[in-house]
């Protein structure tokens, strides 16, 4: 296993993205995603409204395709090279799920609704780390092309990230963390 379990602490503190281009097989089995998928649903959801959705990606050869036509749609210009990133994007690691914000009709404003997406993702990748895989969690040009969600099959979602699962080819590396004093406030202002 690539992590330390031996204390929820330990193991929240030793949790790192990787670089989705290095996850490699083994990912998921399709039980194991499902467990993965099932902890990712247990987020802080004011109003029960599950104001987010996972897609599970199995077809990269057709996300590729819907991926490039997207992209070449909003830039008509695309250059080989982009093209190429497009359809490398699509490829990466043994697993794919796109989180979708979906914003319910609600008294619940829609700021708790995308907050809740997001923590579903974090989840996800949380559960992803406790089950013995890396992630990595990307947005980019992908997630904001124009009719993204809607080929996706969420219309009137939003791409919180593409989360790509799978096992490091090498080692992650640490990355610098903000000190709590940079990042910690105290109110009031000076108590302790």
């Amino acid at each position: 296993m690539l992590n330390d379990l031996s204390s929820p602490l330990a193991f929240l503190l030793s949790r790192r993205s990787a670089k989705a281009r290095d996850l490699v097989a083994p990912g998921p089995d399709p039980a194991a995603l499902d467990t993965i998928l099932s902890a990712a649903m247990r987020v802080p959801d004011h109003g029960k409204l599950a104001p987010w959705r996972f897609i599970v990606i199995e077809d990269r050869d057709r996300f590729a395709q819907t991926l490039l036509s997207l992209y070449l749609a909003d830039r008509p210009g695309a250059g080989r090279l982009e093209r190429e990133a497009m359809d490398a994007f699509a490829r990466q690691a043994p697993a794919l799920v796109a989180v979708v914000s979906l914003v319910r009709e609600s008294h619940i404003p829609a700021w708790e609704q995308e907050l809740s997406a997001g923590a579903a993702a974090f989840a996800l990748l949380a559960a992803a780390h406790a089950s013995g895989f890396a992630g990595s969690w990307l947005t980019g040009a992908a997630a904001y092309l124009p009719g993204m969600a809607e080929a996706l099959g969420v219309p009137g979602g939003r791409i919180a990230g593409f989360l790509f699962i799978g096992t490091p080819s090498r080692p992650l590396e640490e990355r610098p963390r903000p000190a709590a004093s940079d990042v910690v406030l105290r109110f009031p202002s000076g108590s302790a």
